[in-house]
């Protein structure tokens, strides 16, 4: 369902963010020089001298194997503030963590507090399912932007506002640059044919009618989002 007067509704506006504290600083496990805070690393990239992305264990699994991919030394809230070079890295820590395990591999994001993360510093999480998650058709949509090979599409079915299927880094930032810092959910989801990354802005609240009858009202329409990244 499209309808963007429900944007307006008392209670839809989204707190502002605010920097980082020297409590959120001090207290942060991910940052470097914190190691001792997490359980020790299955990966380390790169393998000699002073790690960019780290690899270590959740400590509160939802399933039985489940590992954070910690994605820059440095305290970052957002994908968008990585350096192409550790967003490189963290693809490989995917890549190779996903190869050395047995099992199908589930890579998620979760960014902001209200899309599920704990920590505000950059993660991802690596989840081992039992099986291979159902296949899905390829989602029609309209195209905004095209680089390298890859197309980003927002869906014309999109759940949520500006919900785009393969999501580079620069997309995050298009997206920061219309909205702020907004929580997200994005995840890899691939199979012997392809692979796509769903990038899920969290900027409508989910209530009843999404959670419990599965019909999502989106307040953007897909065209006019997709109008808007293209910018």
């Amino acid at each position: 369902m499209i309808a963007p007067g429900r944007a307006k509704r008392p209670g839809a506006a989204r707190a502002a963010l605010e920097p980082p504290t020297q409590e959120e600083l001090d207290s942060c496990p991910f940052c470097a020089g914190h190691e001792d805070r997490t359980p020790p690393q299955t990966l380390a990239l790169p393998e000699t001298g002073d790690w960019r992305v780290r690899v270590v264990p959740n400590l509160y699994p939802a399933l039985e194997q489940q590992e954070v991919v910690v994605h820059s030394r440095r305290h970052v809230r957002s994908i968008d503030e990585l350096e192409d070079e550790e967003l490189a890295l963290v693809a490989e820590a995917w890549r190779r963590r996903a190869a050395a395990e047995r099992g199908y591999v589930h890579a998620l994001i979760n960014e902001g507090r209200e899309a599920g993360a704990s920590l505000p510093h950059s993660h991802s999480q690596l989840v081992w399912l039992p099986e291979a998650l159902p296949t899905r058709a390829r989602p029609r949509g309209e195209p905004f932007l095209e680089r390298d090979g890859l197309t980003a599409t927002c869906p014309w079915a999109s759940r949520l506002p500006y919900e785009a299927v393969v999501a580079p880094a620069e997309l995050v930032r298009r997206l920061h640059a219309l909205e702020g810092p907004v929580p997200l959910n994005a995840w890899l989801e691939h199979d012997d044919r392809d692979w796509r990354l769903v990038l899920l802005p969290r900027l409508t609240i989910l209530a009843g009618l999404e959670l419990g009858a599965g019909i999502f009202v989106n307040t953007l329409p897909p065209e006019e989002a997709a109008e808007r990244l293209a910018g």
